[in-house]
């Protein structure tokens, strides 16, 4: 008999920006999900070996992008500084490159279209150029395939949907 337990369901309310929906406002909002997702996904499903791997990619891909943008201290295109590499590029691609890595590409495809969303809504709204987003997303995928190795994907599913007013993404892990 087939136990499935829903582990995690994420639902991003564009309600909850109120006027702000913009493609800005969702990118925004997938750079905290994301590694949010991934670090949460492992805890949840009791894959210790996966939760460290997660925090490790992420706490690392975090650290390298801060250091570089002080480091480097580019300007934006829209006047400010800090602009290489991206840090919501990178937050967002360090998520989707550990559920990749880690739980196979029938999950990372969808976590890694939401990242390149992320990533073209920081260009989209000139806050970066497309170095900026390449550099932030090479920096998460090196540090995830670096921390991250395969998980048996046969006991975790990925849903998903989307309803007029949100966004779920549903894993279950089948016991």
């Amino acid at each position: 008999m087939k136990t499935k337990l829903i582990i995690l369901a994420l639902m991003i309310s564009f309600n909850s920006f109120a006027q702000r929906e913009t493609p800005e406002v969702v990118g925004d909002a997938f750079q905290i999900a994301l590694p949010s997702i991934a670090i949460l996904t492992p805890l949840i499903i009791k894959d210790k070996a996966g939760a460290k791997q997660a925090i490790k990619t992420v706490l690392t891909t975090s650290a390298i992008t801060f250091i570089l943008k002080r480091i480097i201290n580019k300007p934006r295109p829209n006047g400010g500084s800090y602009s290489f590499p991206s840090g919501h590029t990178s937050a967002a691609f360090s998520g989707a490159a550990f559920l990749q890595r880690r739980y196979g590409w029938k999950y990372g495809r969808v976590a890694y279209a939401m990242a390149a969303y992320t990533a073209w809504s920081r260009v989209n709204a000139n806050k970066h150029d497309t170095w900026d987003v390449l550099g932030g997303a090479t920096i998460a995928v090196a540090t995830a395939y670096l921390f991250t190795k395969p998980y048996d994907a046969q006991k975790l599913h990925v849903n998903f949907g989307k309803s007029q007013d949100y966004y779920v993404l549903q894993l279950n892990y089948k016991f």
